[in-house]
């Protein structure tokens, strides 16, 4: 089991994706970590974060518990400096790098705070190995469909930590540098779907950007799921990009309001939006192929490149969010899967655990 005995690092911890990492890294599912490191720099989410585990008292979740009563560790830090970073990484064997700024518009107006927390902070973690020799066997960057084909500083920055990790796998060989890349996760703390629950939950309007506009959408459970089949088997510098879905946010707005009688109020493409995001582009696909659920893209740099034999070539073009597009009726369908409904009530419970 891939986590049994290891510590396990994950900075952005109090994310949405960080807490469901930490959520089943604690549930043994994939073995039982001796440490697992909840490494951010905002006090009262990892305060929320602590009491959550101490008042969980169900049956069903006393794996969890018993773990985190004798795994858990809360460090407070900050990826921007390097001497927190060490502190965190000294006896890490695997460091989930979650820490992000990921807010399209805040990054378009602050787009030096970008460079500091999404390519410094990756930098901090690859020098940090590098020149204290810390024993760390693998670091797993999580990266955005933004960051393929740029056209905004959030998906510039996450593209230049892709190039950063990869580019580390020569610089520092004994640890294995991986990606992941995926495109909006739903539910997610900032994402759209919250936000169409609120302005529901206010009687409206709500507001779309664009009636054209698409996305990747993936569960936090399948984002998890992503970084632990990278884990499990990405070699040296690839970066795993899992197989979503894709629908209009017209019509994840139209299936959120169901038979309500909520308007839709189109407000304009915001700085540094995309009307279709892209995870793997027609560059890319030259050195992509598929593993099962996933496809992975190789490092171009030709001292990583593997010398086994030859896989499938996949996909066949660019994988974009404008093919594909989901109905409005499997969009629905979707979103019922996911519980997301705003009138189920598991949807409240996950915002909740968000929160």
């Amino acid at each position: 089991m891939m986590l049994h005995g290891k510590r396990v690092l994950v900075t952005g911890g109090t994310g949405s994706m960080g807490r469901t990492f930490v959520h089943r890294a604690l549930s043994g599912a994939h073995g039982t970590p001796k440490k697992v490191i909840v490494f951010s720099r905002d006090e009262a989410k990892q305060h929320d974060m602590r009491m959550g585990y101490l008042h969980r008292a169900a049956a069903t979740d006393e794996v969890i518990f018993n773990n985190f009563r004798n795994v858990l560790e809360f460090r407070i830090g900050d990826v921007r400096d390097y001497g927190d970073v060490c502190s965190a990484l000294k006896e890490t064997d695997i460091a989930i790098n979650a820490a992000a700024l990921k807010q399209v518009p805040t990054c378009e107006y602050f787009p030096a705070q970008a460079i500091l927390t999404n390519c410094l902070g990756a930098q901090n973690i690859v020098r940090a190995i590098g020149e204290n020799g810390y024993p760390v066997e693998t670091v797993v960057g999580i990266s955005t469909d933004k960051a393929c084909k740029p056209v905004n500083v959030m998906g510039m920055t996450k593209s230049l930590q892709e190039r950063i990790l990869v580019a580390a796998n020569v610089l520092v060989r004994r640890t294995r540098f991986i990606c992941v890349r995926y495109g909006n996760v739903l539910a997610s703390r900032g994402s759209v779907i919250p936000l169409f629950h609120d302005q529901i939950r206010n009687g409206g309007p709500l507001t779309v950007t664009h009636p054209k506009m698409t996305r990747f959408l993936l569960s936090l459970e399948e984002a998890v799921d992503t970084v632990l089949a990278a884990l499990r088997g990405a070699r040296a510098g690839e970066t795993f990009v899992p197989r979503a879905p894709a629908a209009s946010v017209m019509n994840i707005a139209k299936a959120l309001i169901g038979d309500r009688r909520i308007p839709v109020r189109i407000t304009g493409i915001r700085p540094g939006e995309k009307l279709h995001e892209v995870l793997v582009s027609e560059e890319e696909v030259h050195h992509c192929v598929k593993r099962g659920d996933y496809y992975v893209i190789r490092p171009m740099l030709p001292e990583l490149r593997s010398g086994k034999a030859r896989e499938a070539n996949a996909p066949a073009r660019e994988y974009s969010s404008g093919d594909n597009v989901l109905n409005l009726a499997a969009t629905v369908r979707l979103l019922k899967r996911a519980r997301l409904m705003p009138d189920d009530r598991g949807a409240a419970g996950r915002e909740e655990f968000l929160r």
